[in-house]
């Protein structure tokens, strides 16, 4: 029997708005294991996480390790005693070295001076020891984002964790850079370390860990072991209900041109081209996906389509009429409706109501108003049926988005932009850190306004398993070109699809002729 290495026993952490992430949550941890935390957003995976970790002080709770109970006072001290985490954000400072990065907080110092070379020395020897085969001397901001993800767990290693958690570490990494890195968690593994793994990608947690713990509203659902359950085991424990993880649908019948760019091309202020000779149209009735290593254009692209951002030359035609120059508010006009990547920076108003962030785009249309009055019966009718057919889960339609889940906080954010009235949609990863119940409403609202409203959609994702499911036609952006094109998404493998994302293959224009 493994040797039980943590236990945190009923936790309950209530936040100030009266918000309660646990309640009376158990949890516990094996010596040499990779345990799975699932849940949807929400569910208090994340909060549970910060009180291990010192981040977060709960109400109740005690905690223990190697049988004897400890507080875990601040960071420093969880760190002090063996604990470390990886957040889904990087941590990491882009124009230091690898080895400046990895021994921030533990520095060496020689005669009152940072000792680079012994930083060198100390980076090889961890990066040799786990198989982590990475450049010291290298500057982070060259580096790929799974390079980064490995750099994060140096830091951690580093500081002599035996406990690592990880928050969604594949959420932005291609099928070979998480074969990588599930490689190294397993050679931690073997090594005596145990970890915690975040994620909402099922099939991973199949795949790595041993067992799983299922949080549902701040409540321990119970651990089981994996073995015995499948995908759809484990998210109807989640949701509570039956979650499809198949989107089934029928060839698109297409309409006429909505999107239309030609030989797009963007400069960043350093003068980078970050978007080099982008041509593909989007018509009525069809998902057009597009897959990239996080920081290839797709971002680019976005903006720009968005009228957050001008280009340098080529055109984009909406509806026939030309976007250059054009405010967001214009461009939104033309048709377009969207879900940008940072939901809380530009999707809402975190101190606004859910229901004016709702009608934020169309307050001032005739058919919201009595004359120079807001019609607030209508609009209140309005806003309660889409709480209701976008399953948002608020106390009350005034409440501010802020204080929503990040789930609930997109849905705000989907049902104003889906039933905005426009025919192209650009969504920019639709479903990024939202839990399986939210995620299969958004997508299969995606592919239902496709085929039976005739809508356009432009999908920008880093999931893959989104990408393939929902897409009619996909491509493949690297180095701010379109790489790759395919008739038809549900025929690619993601094997194939990382393989263009890396750069392994391209496509010759000849071989993309007529697919975009």
């Amino acid at each position: 029997m493994a040797k039980e290495i943590l236990r945190m026993e009923d936790v309950t952490k209530i936040y100030d708005n009266g918000f309660v992430a646990n309640k009376n949550v158990t949890f516990w941890l094996h010596e040499s294991e990779i345990l799975a935390l699932v849940g949807e957003n929400g569910a208090g995976k994340t909060t549970l996480m910060k009180v291990l970790f010192g981040l977060e002080t709960p109400q109740t709770g005690k905690v223990y390790m190697d049988g004897k109970e400890v507080k875990i006072l601040n960071t420093l001290d969880a760190i002090e005693k063996g604990i470390g985490m990886v957040h889904q954000h990087f941590m990491l400072i882009p124009s230091l070295t690898v080895a400046e990065n990895v021994v921030l907080g533990v520095e060496p110092m020689k005669n009152g001076l940072f000792d680079f070379k012994k930083a060198v020395e100390m980076t090889e020897e961890v990066a040799k020891k786990y198989n982590f085969n990475i450049d010291p001397m290298a500057r982070v901001s060259d580096l790929s984002v799974g390079q980064m993800q490995k750099i994060e767990i140096m830091k951690v290693l580093i500081k002599g964790a035996k406990i690592i958690i990880m928050d969604e570490p594949t959420a932005v990494l291609t099928p070979q850079e998480t074969e990588e890195l599930f490689e190294q968690l397993i050679l931690l593994r073997n090594s005596g370390h145990s970890i915690i793994f975040i994620s909402h990608k099922l099939e991973e947690v199949k795949r790595i860990c041993t067992r799983v713990t299922v949080l549902r509203h701040g409540y321990c659902l119970g651990s089981y072991d994996l073995k015995d359950m499948s995908e759809a085991d484990i998210s109807r424990l989640m949701v509570g209900r039956d979650v499809v993880l198949k989107i089934e649908k029928e060839d698109p019948t297409v309409g006429k041109t909505v999107l239309k760019i030609r030989n797009l091309v963007k400069n960043s202020a350093s003068g980078k081209r970050v978007l080099d000779d982008v041509s593909f149209d989007i018509h009525e009735g069809e998902v057009i996906g597009i897959a990239g290593v996080e920081g290839n254009g797709q971002s680019a692209l976005s903006d720009v389509l968005a009228g957050m951002e001008s280009f340098s030359s080529g055109t984009v035609e909406l509806n026939g009429h030309d976007i250059k120059g054009k405010n967001v508010h214009e461009i939104r006009q033309m048709g377009l409706a969207y879900i940008p990547e940072d939901r809380m920076q530009y999707g809402c108003a975190g101190d606004m109501s859910i229901r004016d962030n709702i009608i934020a785009d169309r307050y001032f249309k005739k058919e919201y108003r009595n004359g120079l009055f807001i019609n607030h019966k209508h609009i209140d009718e309005i806003v309660d049926q889409y709480i209701k057919d976008f399953e948002i889960a608020c106390d009350d339609k005034r409440e501010p988005v802020r204080m929503l889940s990040g789930g609930n906080i997109q849905k705000v954010v989907v049902a104003r932009e889906f039933t905005s009235g426009s025919n192209f949609i650009l969504a920019n990863q639709p479903t990024r850190g939202i839990d399986v119940g939210a995620a299969e409403m958004i997508r299969k609202t995606i592919v239902k306004k496709s085929r039976e409203e005739g809508t356009a959609t432009l999908l920008i994702s880093a999931d893959l398993n989104e990408v393939l499911e929902c897409s009619d036609r996909l491509l493949v952006m690297r180095k701010g070109k379109v790489v790759a094109a395919f008739r038809k998404a549900n025929e690619v493998s993601e094997e194939e699809l990382g393989e263009y994302m890396l750069g392994l293959k391209t496509m010759t224009p000849e071989e993309m002729e007529g697919l975009l």
